[in-house]
């Protein structure tokens, strides 16, 4: 199956958080136990240093990948639900400097030579700059 395209914007120096749903092809939620995953926002694809970098491994604030659902560091639903949440905290995007970007997202099931790697989402992303800054 073909990844779906999924254009958004982040809003420099705000927090991004939103949520996807893996589902099979009768509309069932995936259960994502023992699953990881990773998206990269780069200048196009094949750019060797990406904008930012999220993985299932959540980094400062929650910034990530949550395979429970959106919310950064908290877990609202099981991995059962098939929730994927995608999470920038406002550090994380105030370092942000691009205009337009290309991401893909990816999960993966396994590890080494014999994981299945899927596809899910790609798209673009606009980076609204931002206007009022400080610390808080």
């Amino acid at each position: 199956m073909a990844a779906g395209i999924y254009n958004f914007k982040i809003e420099q120096g705000a927090t991004t958080d939103f949520e996807l749903v893996y589902k099979d092809s009768d509309g069932n939620p995936i259960d994502l136990a023992g699953y990881s995953a990773r998206m990269d926002l780069r200048q196009q694809a094949g750019a060797s240093t990406s904008y930012l970098t999220l993985s299932s491994s959540l980094g400062p604030c929650g910034t990530g990948l949550n395979l429970s659902g959106s919310g950064g560091l908290s877990a609202a639903k099981p991995v059962a639900s098939g929730s994927i949440g995608i999470y920038i905290s406002h550090l994380s995007s105030s370092a942000l400097n691009f205009d337009e970007a290309f991401y893909d997202l990816e999960v993966v099931s396994g590890s080494g030579n014999c994981a299945v790697v899927t596809r899910l989402v790609q798209g673009k992303i606009t980076l609204s700059k931002e206007i009022t800054t400080g610390s808080y």
